[in-house]
């Protein structure tokens, strides 16, 4: 019978495939901030984090299996993807911002102004391939993945893998924390904080290019 424990090159970049996962997945940024607030909401969390997670499997294959020659082929789409993230970025803080500085009523406000499960999806949707660091990290699976040669499809595995793991930490997190947002200062930081990170990320990709 089949087992990645029997197949140690396999195992092995399944392996290096989750450690490399972890290490450019699990931190928050752009897209990490809009679930835990929309699982905060309690507002289309499923469908966001499967959503995320189906971009995710897609573009990790992708990028294993020559994502780096499209980018090559088309120069001018990471200029594109680059600067309209930028763009997406510092609207996403605008109103972060707006929602800091105005007075609201906690989780159950914030409940009532939940958006329709499509503006959701097409908010997970911008903050993974409208985010520059998206393609980064993909391009870096790509190009780690080639080390492994036959067993690449391991390492993919284990990306995605990681990736998985974390968009699962990023729902229980949101939910496990979600009495503290009760309280409406509490939702007035957590926005000044998601305003903060929107704009560092969006002057970051601004000064890579200029």
């Amino acid at each position: 019978m089949f087992s990645l424990v029997s197949y140690p090159p396999l195992f092995s970049a399944w392996a290096s495939g989750v450690a490399t996962g972890m290490g450019l997945f699990a931190v928050v940024g752009a897209q990490s901030a809009f679930i835990l607030r929309q699982g905060l909401m309690r507002a289309h969390l499923i469908s966001v984090l499967l959503i995320c997670a189906l971009i995710d499997s897609v573009f990790i294959f992708a990028s294993v299996w020559g994502l780096q020659a499209v980018t090559a082929w088309l120069p001018d789409l990471s200029e594109f993807i680059l600067w309209f993230g930028v763009s997406f970025l510092l609207w996403y803080a605008f109103q972060s911002a707006r929602r800091a500085v105005t007075h609201t009523g906690g989780l159950v406000a914030a409940r009532q102004a939940v958006p329709s499960r499509r503006g959701a999806l097409l908010g997970a949707v911008g903050f993974s391939l409208l985010n520059p660091h998206f393609w980064l990290d993909m391009m870096v699976v790509g190009s780690l993945a080639d080390r492994f040669e036959e067993a690449r499809i391991g390492f993919a595995i284990g990306a995605l893998t990681a990736s998985i793991v974390w968009l699962a930490i990023l729902g229980a997190g949101s939910r496990l924390f979600a009495p503290l947002f009760s309280n409406p200062r509490a939702w007035r930081i957590l926005d000044g904080i998601i305003a903060v990170i929107m704009t560092g990320l969006a002057l970051g990709l601004a000064y890579k290019g200029v």
